[in-house]
């Protein structure tokens, strides 16, 4: 059977990846409360080193879903129910993905699927990785059924610029504001308590 191009190249990525894990930046996390309840996000922090944004997007799949960092799946953990641009989540654990089009605003998926352990998708991973989730990034379709949320983020500039991939949440009111930058770029949204 033969590998399409893109799936070997995924997997030349994921060795580079998994074996520089000790090379890569620290994972980022991010905390606040909602409702007086506790909201997290932990995520790999991509750098882009001289590389612009849009040479990076460029090479995203035809789908344009790219993971929300690098390496394992970027996670949100919501111990209470979130209102997501009129879409309510309910308290757990969800992989994050981004949709970024050419054109157009930049989407915030949001999904039940946790991710798939790195050894399912490369059986070189190393022992300390192979049980880590990985996201679906090489084919979203497979997790599209389990989305609970896709909403349109609020495109802004990152002041100052970022090199390093940035998610940020910030009081705002009884709720909070997530913030995504990259480069001189960023994307945000509000998290608030369903109305009840």
């Amino acid at each position: 059977m033969k590998l399409r191009f893109a799936h070997v190249a995924a997997l030349l990525v994921l060795g580079t990846a998994a074996s520089a894990q000790a090379q890569s930046n620290p994972r980022g996390s991010a905390t606040t409360t909602v409702d007086g309840k506790k909201v997290a996000i932990d995520y790999g922090r991509p750098a882009l080193k001289g590389r612009t944004l849009e040479e990076l997007t460029a090479k995203l799949p035809a789908d344009r879903i790219w993971r929300a960092g690098e390496n394992q799946v970027t996670t949100l953990t919501t111990e209470t129910a979130l209102e997501i641009g009129g879409k309510v989540v309910p308290p757990g654990k969800y992989s994050l993905y981004v949709h970024a089009p050419a054109t157009g605003d930049w989407s915030l998926a949001v999904n039940s699927d946790a991710g798939i352990a790195l050894v399912k998708i490369w059986d070189k991973a190393p022992d300390n990785m192979k049980n880590e989730p990985w996201p679906h990034y090489l084919d979203y379709s497979k997790v599209l059924a389990k989305e609970v949320a896709r909403v349109p983020m609020k495109s802004g500039k990152a002041a100052p610029a970022a090199d390093l991939f940035t998610i940020s949440l910030a009081p705002a009111g009884g709720g909070a504001t997530m913030t995504m930058a990259w480069g001189e770029r960023s994307w945000s949204l509000d998290l608030k308590a369903p109305k009840k």
